[in-house]
């Protein structure tokens, strides 16, 4: 029999200012998985996000977090997820450690020293410990924010485009970290705009504009798109994407180095709008990549912004 879900919300809703942020938006995330949540700015990630852990009440919408109600339990629940914000949100003019020693006491643990010393250890950073947060690259504070988080042994992890801005080093360290979390049973919900970071999650949840749009694995998402892709090579193929992104049927085109690659809804339009480009170009069908999926989704879906005073 399988284990109930570690997040398991119903038609969560919640408006600002006379717009609908989030939509009825329904999410499972089984324990012990990393599910990446995806979507332009202002989508409603962050919303969501503030809602399953407690920081944010719904207007409407009900579920479980571990388990433990959403609308009766907020409390347990804040203590039993480790929230990482888009920002920074510790102290600059404190040392590594002493940051680390502060969440230990906010979250009155036993054995402090001993834990902040582990949470050391764990990220790599026990060499830096007596470092000022303010000091630290783009990647540290990342990964000073992460033993942040789990310093309290959360069983959720709730991460907002925790890699912004960060070289692609220090991200792939962080995934390594978050997939060792997971293998210890730790469920990850965490948004991202990096498509790579997207394949490494064991599956995905596409919001625009408040509406949930696709859920699954990115093999499933981009199999059940109803996409199409074609990639041109030869002199030139690069050049020709401003000319085909305005033709019927191209949702996308994109230049990879020398070649071109476009995508749509429909394969033979796609052959259409290629048959009278310059003959040189050698056009091949493609499999379409996630990202075509994210970007024919955003493009199809409805602005709710639209029409709201500002």
């Amino acid at each position: 029999m399988s284990a109930a879900p570690a997040i398991a919300v119903t038609g969560l809703t919640k408006s600002f200012g006379g717009r609908v942020v989030v939509d009825h938006v329904s999410l499972e995330v089984g324990q012990g998985r990393v599910c990446g949540f995806l979507g332009p700015n202002g989508s409603g990630k962050t919303t969501t996000l503030r809602m399953i852990c407690g920081l944010l009440i719904p207007d409407s919408g009900s579920g479980t977090v571990l388990g433990l109600d959403l609308a009766t339990s907020r409390g347990e629940i804040k203590r039993r997820i480790g929230y990482m914000t888009q920002r920074f949100g510790l102290f600059e003019d404190l040392t590594i450690r002493e940051n680390l020693a502060f969440v230990a006491d906010a979250y009155s643990l036993d054995n402090k020293h001993a834990r902040v010393d582990a949470a050391l250890d764990r990220l790599g950073l026990a060499t830096r410990a007596d470092q000022l947060a303010g000091k630290l690259s783009g990647g540290w504070k990342q990964r000073l924010a992460l033993a942040a988080c789990v310093l309290h042994e959360p069983q959720i992890l709730l991460l907002d485009e925790p890699t912004a801005g960060v070289d692609p080093l220090a991200r792939r360290e962080f995934w390594d970290q978050i997939h060792v979390l997971a293998a210890e049973g730790v469920t990850v919900l965490v948004s991202t705009h990096y498509m790579d970071e997207a394949e490494r999650c064991h599956d995905i949840a596409y919001i625009a504009y408040g509406v949930l749009l696709a859920r699954g694995t990115a093999a499933e998402i981009v199999r059940d798109s109803g996409l199409a892709a074609l990639t041109g090579e030869g002199p030139g193929a690069d050049r020709l994407a401003p000319l085909l992104q305005q033709r019927p049927g191209v949702t996308m085109a994109a230049a990879f180095g020398p070649t071109l690659h476009i995508a749509g809804p429909d394969l033979a339009a796609l052959r259409a709008a290629v048959k009278d480009v310059d003959p040189a170009i050698d056009w091949r069908e493609a499999e379409p990549t996630l990202e075509d999926v994210f970007i024919h989704l955003m493009r199809s879906a409805t602005d709710n912004s639209v029409g709201i005073a500002s």
